[in-house]
Order: C-alpha cells, then structure tokens, then sequence
C-alpha cells in the first residue's frame, strides 16, 4: 500500500482525527473518503465507526464501506466533502440496429452469428480491502463467559455453573458452612452479611425445634416409667 507521502495526500490531521472522535462519542458516524493510499477504492465515501488503540497496529480507524468494517490508517483517509459525492456520467443507451432489408425475388442472406463471448469472470475485491478482511477473520473468537451461581431458596444452599448457554454443573445442594466459604472468598458489601442473616434465622429455628423434640422425649418418657411402674 503506497504511503500518503507518495501520493502527495496528507491524510487526516490531529485535529481531523479529533473531531471525529468528538463525532463517534456523541452518537454519530462521520463520512470520510479514501484517498489514493488506498488503492482502487479511491474516491469512494464510507462512514467511521470506531476508533481502536493506534499503539496496537497503524490501522486503527474503523471505515464502514458497503457492508464491511474494515480497518484503515489515517493515511488512507481524508474528511469527506459536503454534499453528496460526484458519481460518474451514466454511459448513454446505443442505438438499436436496424433490421436487415430484402429485396424482391432476391433474398439476401443472413449474417453469420457472431461467437458467444465467454462469461466475464467476477472482479475480485480491491486489494486492501481483501487483505483486510482475511486478517478480521482469523482473529480467534473469544471463548464465551463463566457464570458461577450461589443461591438459597427453601431452607437449602445451591450452587451452579454456566459457560455460555452450557450448563457445566446442575444446582446441587451445599451446607450452610460451605455457603459461608464461598462468600467470605468473594467479600462482597453486604451480601455476607446477608448470608449470615439467614444461617442465623436457619440456627434460630433449628434451636427451637430441638427444644421442641426434647420436651416431646422428656414427656414420653414419663410415660414409659408410669407404664413400668403399674407393670
């Protein structure tokens, strides 16, 4: 790809680039047009989309160029005009040729057909928008998220874990102490405090119902020495 130095286009300025950084933050997507750097898109008029990181790579502005985002160097680029963009003089029609005469009792004869030209092969895309393209699609996709869940729900502590869509581990059911583990590694604001309120309200009503079971035991067996007793 030739340098804007070569071809005599300064590209976008620091000023320039601003302002379409301005543009991007406030919701729009300012117009630029390729300059000769570019190659055969020359001329032609996209829209940025983004700006990346131009530590990473020189082609760090984000064009939108027919159905592709593909990225540019400033080089590459200029502000596009006002207005709409000149578009090429359409070829006017050809006329229609004659049809061919006759003359009486003498018939002239027909051309020969000319040969069917071969099909017209597709053009292939500009040169730096193809090599762009190849190099957006080996970038490896990015393996999707981990979702790791604790909750409490009818007396009983769960805990799952997705990655994406996939369940990896179905809610199996933990002891309260294990629950308390896993918060105090996390130390969330309040969400330990949380879980301790509900361990205690959980030891609360436990308490309450083993004084409830030896009142019941101690009752019973009365019971059973009245029954020994008259035995």
């Amino acid at each position: 790809m030739a340098t804007a130095a070569r071809t005599g286009v300064r590209g976008l300025s620091t000023d320039e680039l601003q302002v379409i950084r301005d543009g991007l933050a406030a919701g729009r997507r300012p117009r630029v047009m390729f300059t000769e750097s570019a190659g055969q898109i020359a001329g032609q008029v996209g829209q940025v989309v983004a700006l990346t990181d131009p530590a990473e790579s020189d082609e760090w502005v984000v064009v939108r160029f027919g159905r592709d985002e593909l990225p540019f160097s400033p080089g590459d680029l200029q502000v596009a005009p006002k207005g709409p963009v000149k578009k090429a003089a359409p070829v006017p029609p050809q006329p229609a040729k004659p049809a061919p005469e006759f003359v009486i009792d003498k018939p002239v004869p027909a051309p020969a057909a000319a040969p069917t030209p071969p099909p017209a092969e597709p053009a292939a895309p500009p040169a730096p928008a193809a090599r762009k393209a190849t190099a957006k699609a080996a970038r490896p996709k990015p393996p999707p998220g981990l979702t790791v869940t604790l909750a409490y729900t009818d007396g009983e502590w769960t805990i799952a874990a997705n990655q994406g869509s996939k369940a990896l581990a179905k809610p199996y059911v933990v002891k309260p102490s294990e629950a308390m583990k896993i918060v105090q590694l996390v130390d969330v604001p309040g969400v330990q405090e949380a879980v301790e309120h509900i361990v205690s309200a959980e030891r609360a009503e436990a308490e309450q119902q083993a004084e409830r079971l030896r009142a019941e035991l101690a009752e019973i067996e009365a019971r059973l020495a009245e029954l020994r007793d008259a035995g």
